[in-house]
Order: C-alpha cells, then structure tokens, then sequence
C-alpha cells in the first residue's frame, strides 16, 4: 500500500514521537500520543502500528540504556519475563491482521480503574515494605504476566509500559522508580517482537519511522533522565495521567464513538 508523505506529516509525527517518548520513558502511555498523531495525518490502520512499533523500540532502547547504566533495572525479573514478553508481542502483532481488538477494549475499561487505584492511592506505611516476589510464584507469574502484556503490546499497544510497571510495582512487590526501569527491558522485547511481525508483513512506512525514531530516541531519552533526577514521584505523577488518558481514550472508542 502507498502511502505519500508531506513535510508536515514528518515534522507533525516526529513532534509525537518526542512528546510521546517523553511519557513514555517516565510512566508508559507513549503510544497514546503517537498513534492517534498517525491516523491523524491519515496512515492506514496496520501502517500506523508498524511505524509506531519500530520508531518506538529505538527509543524505548535509549530509555533502556540511561536506567540501565543508572543501575535502576532488575534484571532477574527482566530476564525472566523477555522471552515471554517477545513471544507474546510477536502472536498478539500476527492476530491484528485477522481479528478486531474491540473486545479487549471494553475488557480493559473495566479493569483499568482497579489497578490505577491499587497503585496511585496513598497508602498508609506500617512497618517494613513488603518483600520482593521469590519463589515459585514469582517464576509463575512473570512469565505469565510479561506473556499477556507482550500480547497485549502486539494486539493493540497504547499503555504496555504503563501496565507493565502496575504489574512490577503491584504484582512483584517492587518500587515505581525500578519498576519503571525494568519495564524498558520488558517493553523493548514485546516492540521488538512487535516490530518484526509488521516488518516481515510490509506494515511499515520506513521514512516516516525513520522521522519518528529521532523524535523517540530524543524523548526517551529525556524522560529516562527526568525519571532518573526525581525518582518515584515523576513517575506516580505521569503514570496517572498516562492511565487516565489510556482510560479515557478506551472508553471513547468503545462506548461513545459512533459506530463505523
């Protein structure tokens, strides 16, 4: 499929791109400022996703890199949850091109607001903080749960790298700032996986990615160090309005958008 690009669709995608890095480094969610920008400037659908997919990975890569050399990422956790993570993007990319994601929609509208008050509602401190997820339900759960959000990644996208930290924070036991900089591991294997179903079917649009891949890099790369700077209040703070927005944006297009 040809699609012609202007100048101010370059420019208009690669602003995104950087805005939605930005977010995305810091609280997940970038693909909420991203992708509607694509179908804005008229990108077919499956076009859309696969120029999202690759512009995103290299940035999700630079966020990766400052946490990593920052020492912020878990890499038990991570390591264990990649392969699953890239296997359930890779089945979740190829089941885009056959079936509608409007149940998983409505599904997630639902569940949306019990992990954004399980998470971002103060809570009163007594005694320790609970300890990390070991164990048998730890090699249980990660694999599980990186497998469902990779598939999720691929399936629909917008909000991996925010559920991914609920998921680290909420599941696993672990603080916002680290489970922010381990989802990067998580969330680069699910792009990845993401990427190469949409390259490998023609569903990208290289100059436009290419475009969009600076704006990524220059984002994420900002919003890792703004992260990194103020720790797990930047992080609480963004990941709220980057799930009120995911929120927001789901209940829109499944209850009130009208029918196409």
């Amino acid at each position: 499929m040809l699609f012609e690009l202007s100048l101010g669709t370059l420019l208009l995608c690669a602003g995104a791109a950087l805005t939605g890095g930005f977010i995305d480094a810091v609280a997940g969610g970038g693909g909420l400022i991203t992708m509607p920008a694509l179908l804005l400037a008229g990108v077919p659908p499956h076009l859309a996703l696969g120029t999202n997919k690759l512009s995103s990975s290299l940035g999700t890569g630079a966020a990766l890199g400052n946490f990593a050399r920052s020492h912020l990422v878990l890499w038990r956790p991570a390591l264990a949850g990649l392969p699953f993570a890239l296997l359930g993007a890779y089945a979740g990319s190829i089941l885009t091109l056959y079936v509608s994601s409007e149940i998983l929609g409505k599904i997630l509208v639902g569940l949306l607001p019990v992990g954004m008050c399980a998470t971002l509602l103060p809570k009163k401190q007594r005694g320790q903080s609970p300890r990390p997820l070991q164990g048998p339900l730890f090699w249980s759960l990660v694999p599980l749960v990186c497998l469902l959000i990779g598939a999720y990644d691929g399936f629909f996208g917008p909000g991996t790298g925010s559920f991914l930290i609920l998921a680290f924070h909420w599941i696993l036991r672990v603080g916002l700032i680290e489970a922010s900089a381990t989802a990067k591991v998580l969330n680069l294997a699910s792009n990845l996986g993401a990427a190469a179903a949409f390259i490998w079917h023609g569903k990208v649009i290289w100059p436009l990615a290419l475009a969009m891949s600076v704006g990524s890099v220059t984002g994420n790369w900002l919003g890792s160090r703004t992260a990194i700077r103020v720790g797990a209040k930047a992080v609480r703070r963004f990941l709220s309005v980057s799930l009120t927005l995911l929120l927001l944006t789901l209940f829109w297009e499944y209850f009130l958008a009208p029918a196409r």
